[in-house]
């Protein structure tokens, strides 16, 4: 009468002889044989990966953090009781749940009618089957990848046979993987075909303390009832990984790790000693407050180099190297990387090449405290400034370009603007940009000292905000305001250039 399950003199619900509830004419309470909920006709009840009730669409059902049952979006809510219960209500109606775990983690006791099996009363909300069925294909791709399980992988293969289907698995086996996952975002099905977008995320063993993430395209077909995955590629616009370009070698530093494609083992072994040297002069200068290691990729070209960044090649045919990974002052910085452009690195000398490793390495060590706030003239000024820290080049050597417009009398009025250093700009111009914010960070340097510099640089990144970070910073650290900052710095290019 009052919409709850029929009892018997226990005051629980009818059950079978092993001392289940037993489903009734509606389909409600169906038990597997393995031992588990699982949803009736309706779509009600479905077990999660813990054999917890999960949230539908709705949020009728969710779990907390330690697996409790949470509050539905109409306010119904659960609450852990005493003894191990959980109390649900609804309306005024409360009820028991026993959640004490019997056996493969079953849970018994009494079912509240609505109570439990309609928090929210919104009406039933059946889940996608077809998308937790190609998350779960893609889930045992994922295992397969960091197994190292060659027959695993190909079992999510739609055509295992073909020779392009291991082959990016075959290219991955030099990278140490600590983890590899895809989140599915969208699912668009046309009967047994399917495509489907997915965020990949991963992280290289030993260097990486946040995921690289990446969004990728995938194509799926169905057969027998089982989805395979047909193709796995970058999506529109984003960026290519290293063993897509093809088989990948592998180069372990004293605080690096070099993967390369279609270089040679003694080729990626420089790159290692150059980066073990930018490590630690990294730290002498910035300090120890960052991970003292780096993961550098050498493509094959410089066409492999753009396809790592999702961008023309055009636009980095004269940049030795970059760096990326998102600015942000994260408490965990994202995985950064060192993509080398091996066409224009390789006509460097050897100071010029140590000098891009240890620029590079310092974008890495730097980046908790590079944000938005962080203007360009900063960041790359502080990292040229490391990189020709205890060098001897004298500014004349450093800054050619800039030298050469002082001497013409053509003083720079300001502070390069962010847009000064677009690579595919005027080369003399960008080179004077880099050159102007070298300059700016060594006056602070030789006028202040090296440890003011270290915090005006903190200081302008954790204002998080561009507008008046400089400003904020220049006042607290430096004692000064921006009108005299920038008139200092001109005479000291006068000085130093002219």
């Amino acid at each position: 009468m009052e919409g709850w399950p029929n009892r018997g003199a226990d005051r629980l619900p009818d059950r079978r002889a092993d001392g289940w509830p037993d489903h009734g004419s509606d389909g409600w309470l169906d038990r597997a044989a393995d031992g588990w909920l699982h949803r009736g006709a309706d779509g009600w009840l479905d077990c999660g990966r813990a054999g917890w009730l999960d949230r539908s669409v709705g949020r009728e059902l969710d779990r907390g953090r330690e697996g409790w049952l949470d509050r539905g979006a109409d306010g119904g809510r659960t609450a852990a009781g005493t003894g191990g219960w959980i109390v649900v209500g609804i309306g005024g109606r409360v009820a028991a749940y026993d959640r004490k775990v019997a056996g493969r983690g079953r849970v018994r006791g009494v079912v509240a009618g609505c109570a439990l099996l309609l928090v929210g009363c919104g009406g039933p909300v059946a889940p996608d089957t077809q998308t937790v069925a190609v998350q779960r294909v893609l889930d045992r791709r994922a295992t397969a990848v960091v197994d190292q399980d060659r027959p695993a992988f190909l079992a999510t293969e739609a055509r295992p046979e073909l020779a392009t289907a291991a082959a990016e698995f075959d290219n991955l086996r030099a990278v140490p993987l600590a983890a590899w996952s895809y989140r599915l975002t969208a699912l668009h099905r046309t009967g047994d075909r399917a495509t489907a977008d997915a965020e990949l995320r991963y992280r290289v063993k030993g260097y990486d303390r946040a995921p690289v993430t990446a969004a990728r395209a995938l194509r799926l077909t169905r057969s027998d009832g089982r989805w395979y995955v047909s193709s796995d590629e970058p999506a529109d616009k984003a960026n290519q990984q290293l063993w897509e370009q093809g088989v990948v070698k592998a180069v372990r530093g004293a605080h690096s790790l070099v993967l390369g494609v279609g270089q040679p083992h003694d080729v990626l072994r420089n790159y290692a000693d150059l980066a073990d040297r930018a490590v630690p002069a990294v730290t002498r200068a910035w300090g120890a407050d960052w991970p003292g290691h780096v993961v550098v990729l050498v493509p094959r070209s410089l066409e492999g180099m753009a396809g790592l960044l999702g961008a023309p090649a055009s636009g980095y045919r004269g940049i030795a190297a970059v760096t990326t990974g998102e600015v942000g002052g994260a408490v965990k910085a994202p995985a950064d990387r060192i993509i080398v452009n091996p066409e224009a690195y390789g006509v460097l000398g050897d100071l010029g090449k140590q000098v891009v490793l240890t620029h590079e390495t310092t974008h890495v060590a730097t980046r908790a405290h590079t944000t938005a706030a962080t203007p360009l003239w900063l960041s790359e000024g502080y990292a040229d400034w490391v990189g020709y820290r205890g060098s001897g080049r004298t500014p004349a050597q450093v800054a050619p370009e800039l030298g050469r417009a002082v001497a013409l009398g053509d003083v720079p009025a300001a502070l390069p603007k962010d847009g000064d250093f677009a690579f595919a700009g005027d080369a003399g111009k960008l080179a004077q940009a880099y050159e102007s914010g070298w300059m700016a960070c060594r006056m602070i340097a030789d006028r202040w000292g090296e440890a003011r510099l270290n915090e005006f640089y903190r200081v302008v990144g954790d204002h998080q905000k561009r507008a008046g970070a400089v400003e904020g910073a220049l006042r607290k650290v430096l004692g000064t305001t921006p009108e005299k900052f920038t008139r200092q710095w001109q005479a000291y290019l006068k000085a130093q250039l002219g």
